[in-house]
């Protein structure tokens, strides 16, 4: 069992709490660092409305909750705040570990009049009693300090990029940012496979949401691509841009994201664009292919030292 020691003494042992959009995740996490899972009891009544329940006794103890907030959205992230409120009121340090945390692109007031969500949604956990959080991937890093107490970011770049190495025999690899925003994470990326690297340019309409993908000075004739990105959504901005590489005369288009949310028939429609979409378990789809629990796991172990 892993304790940790404060001011001389034991402060109640840790616990792993995993909600219930990460349930298996939070359980090989638990497994991983030798630690007891709490038992928590949900209800979800007709209306859609959730009711939980903390079966153990958790005074003094410091328990991480993991509780991703993947669509249904609201729904994930008010859970995480109500097993939050209610550790914390029944005497727990609580610490939240939410593998993709939603809101966090809305991290700006881009029109005039539009609400900065994050910054509310910071708010909301530190209301609902949160000590610190833990997230992977977080989209814009200046999000972070909307919080007032510590809140990290960890990256799954490195295990995506040993799962492309050791899974797939690429062709003269090409990694590919489909935005000026991600060519940090494709950089990195790129670096563990050896590869060379390159930005698209994209524009999106703020008002519509429409993106466009600008051609680039780029050589891709007979090369494997690898779009490297945070999120998938809609996949509007993947597809665009493969549609752009095939025309270039990329030999295959892959695309490797920490979050595949997939709204809708993006995968479909990516799949119809020649595009493999390979994307970790912090949101649970069927190209969910790497598993973040070691990275979770070892994170984790480091906040007692």
């Amino acid at each position: 069992m892993w304790v940790c020691f404060r001011d001389g003494g034991i402060l109640g042992g840790w616990l792993i709490a995993p909600g219930p959009a990460s349930r298996e995740l939070g359980e090989e996490v638990a497994k991983r660092l030798g630690l007891d899972v709490l038992d928590l009891e949900l209800t979800v009544f007709p209306d859609g409305e959730s009711k939980l329940r903390v079966k153990s006794d958790v005074q003094r103890a410091s328990v991480v909750v993991i509780q991703s907030t993947y669509p249904p959205v609201d729904r994930n992230l008010m859970q995480l705040l109500f097993i939050a409120h209610k550790l914390s009121e029944l005497g727990a340090e609580v610490y939240a570990f939410v593998p993709y945390l939603a809101y966090a692109r809305q991290d700006k007031e881009f029109l005039k009049g539009e609400v900065v969500s994050i910054a509310v949604v910071a708010r909301l956990m530190r209301a609902a009693g949160i000590k610190r959080l833990d997230t992977v991937d977080i989209h814009s890093v200046s999000a972070l300090a909307y919080f007032a107490f510590p809140a990290h970011s960890i990256s799954a770049v490195p295990l995506l990029a040993e799962y492309m190495r050791s899974n797939y025999r690429l062709k003269d690899p090409i990694i590919v940012s489909p935005d000026a925003g991600g060519a940090a994470r494709a950089e990195a990326f790129a670096n563990l496979m050896k590869a060379e690297h390159i930005v698209l340019k994209k524009s999106r309409d703020r008002v519509t949401g429409e993106v466009s993908v600008e051609e680039a000075e780029i050589s891709v004739e007979r090369r494997d691509a690898v779009l490297v990105d945070d999120i998938i959504s809609t996949g509007g901005s993947i597809e665009k841009a493969a549609t752009l590489l095939y025309k270039k005369g990329a030999r295959k288009v892959y695309a490797a994201c920490t979050h595949p949310l997939l709204v809708g028939d993006a995968l479909d429609r990516l799949v119809k664009a020649g595009v493999e979409v390979i994307g970790t378990n912090t949101v649970p789809s069927k190209v969910s292919k790497v598993d973040i629990a070691p990275l979770c796991a070892s994170h984790l172990s480091t906040i007692c030292t």
